[in-house]
Formats: structure tokens, sequence, C-alpha cells
């Protein structure tokens, strides 16, 4: 969701977070997040935070992606 917010395709994720595209593939499989070493995890948040994405909710209650766009003020 939060890629797609971006309008980001695997390979822009990969190149962002310094995690390979097919570990990307793995973790957004169906039960693949399971699996993910929370290092990955992390540079995956991490990048996505910083280009605007705000995760919002609980994982068992409500999860979802909010995109704060980010305007030069010139």
């Amino acid at each position: 969701m939060a890629r797609a917010a971006l309008g980001w395709s695997v390979t822009d994720l990969a190149k962002h977070s310094s995690v390979g595209a097919r570990t990307i593939h793995r973790i957004e499989s169906e039960g693949g997040l399971a699996v993910a070493t929370q290092a990955n995890i992390k540079l995956i948040v991490t990048t996505l935070e910083a280009a605007g994405i705000e995760f919002i909710g609980a994982p068992d209650n409500g999860p979802g992606v909010r995109l704060w766009l980010h305007f030069d003020s010139q």
C-alpha cells in the first residue's frame, strides 16, 4: 500500500532502501512479513517514512498508510 501511494515499483523501493527486490517481493507475498528480518523491515519502513508515508492504525485494528506530500516553498 505504501509503495503504491508513492507510485514506486519494487525496483524503486529496492533502490531507495538498499533491500533487494527479491526480498521485497518475498515480504509483500502472503505471509512474507512473518519471515522478514527486523533489519530489512527497519530499512523499508525508514525509507517509506522519509518519502512521506505515515503508518496508521495497528496490525490487528485498521492498519493503513497516509501520504504526506512535501511541497517546496519556493
